[in-house]
């Protein structure tokens, strides 16, 4: 076990790197997809069932815990991992997404963000020195810079102020953060689609210097051509030293793109949000349990899959207790969804040590080509 934050590349194949994250609290293995535990909750998952699907990391929202039940509360109760039951690393974004996205009547200045929350309309100031401060209270072990993320498709010049007034805030953020060993701080790249300001960003965060740099300000609209356009590139102007985390992605193919093009981290809510609405995913795509398909289909979702949900129930059983609208169907499908990720994960960690990602991807692809086989 270590007393400090540090990351070390081990292995590359292509562009895809595999490496560990070491931090106070455990390893993190790369690539790593951080399973989002929005509220202090992985939805529909005991904190040792989500362990046990192979996550070494969950993500917090500083946005939806300052404002219940408050990070103050959470600090008074021991922290976000005692109050969660969760001992492993912790990654907390900034709340600026869910600020500019969710919260209501917001004002934009130099200073930070003034709104009204989405819950009960009070009002609130989120700055960089505040989500430094809450993201502190809450225990995080690794912490965003605060930013501002337009969504796309958005004009040129709004494009370029966001990414200008995000670096600002970085600098901010920096100085805010203070010395806190054991614990990083990463800075977020921004500049949409367009390569100069990508450029321009990536180089006033390597400045600044940071524990690790995120991709952000993608898959927020622009579709995934646009956004394999920007990991084309974006990446490589990072330090190859530091870990790489892409904000928000995504979908399975999402993901092993994003890894081909070097990133190391990824978070979304789609597994679980996705096992609460009846979708599973599965090697050869994604599985609508809803359909009147599967009413009478004995087989597990993958019959390559370990899950719970896979070694002890039907397609039928399943199809049953969603359509009856029980608990035990997003129970399951979240933990299918949340297993079939971090399988998809080691994977290709696997498979970069092995120096064969090329051939991964290609497997993965030609898997998911055929489709969900019909019943017999």
């Amino acid at each position: 076990m270590t007393d400090r934050f540090s990351f070390t590349l081990n292995a590359t194949s292509g562009k895809a790197r595999g490496g560990v994250i070491a931090t106070p609290r455990g390893e993190i293995r790369t690539p790593a997809f951080m399973p989002v535990g929005t509220a202090g909750t992985v939805k529909a998952m005991l904190p040792e069932s989500v362990a046990a699907t192979g996550a070494d990391i969950l993500l917090g929202n500083t946005y939806h815990l300052m404002l219940r039940p408050t990070a103050e509360r959470i600090a008074r109760l021991g922290g976000l991992h005692r109050f969660m039951n969760w001992s492993g690393p912790i990654l907390t974004d900034s709340g600026g997404f869910q600020v500019m996205s969710l919260a209501e009547l917001r004002k934009l200045t130099e200073e930070g963000v003034t709104f009204r929350s989405h819950i009960d309309g009070s009002r609130h100031m989120l700055s960089p020195e505040r989500s430094m401060e809450i993201q502190r209270l809450l225990g995080s072990d690794i912490v965003m810079c605060f930013d501002e993320c337009p969504a796309l498709p958005a004009s040129d010049e709004d494009v370029a102020r966001a990414t200008r007034l995000s670096m600002r805030w970085a600098e901010r953020s920096k100085a805010a953060f203070g010395d806190r060993p054991g614990h990083a701080l990463f800075g977020i790249q921004q500049g949409g689609v367009t390569r100069e300001l990508r450029a321009e960003s990536a180089e006033r965060l390597r400045e600044i210097g940071f524990d690790g740099y995120a991709v952000g300000g993608l898959a927020v609209g622009e579709g995934q051509e646009a956004m394999f356009g920007v990991l084309d590139y974006a990446p490589d102007m990072l330090p190859r030293d530091r870990p790489r985390y892409l904000m928000g992605v995504g979908k399975p193919d999402d993901i092993v793109g994003a890894v081909a093009r070097g990133i190391d981290m990824m978070d979304c809510v789609l597994p679980s949000r996705s096992g609460r609405t009846g979708q599973a995913f599965t090697r050869r795509g994604v599985v609508n349990i809803k359909n009147a398909r599967h009413a009478d289909d004995p087989r597990p979702l993958d019959e390559d899959c370990t899950c719970p949900a896979c070694r002890g129930y039907s397609r039928a059983y399943l199809h049953h207790v969603f359509r009856a609208g029980e608990i035990i169907s997003s129970m399951l499908l979240t933990w299918h969804n949340l297993h079939y990720y971090q399988d998809l994960m080691a994977g290709m960690r696997e498979a970069i040590a092995q120096d064969r990602f090329a051939e991964f991807e290609a497997a993965f692809h030609a898997a998911r080509s055929e489709g969900d086989i019909p019943p017999p």
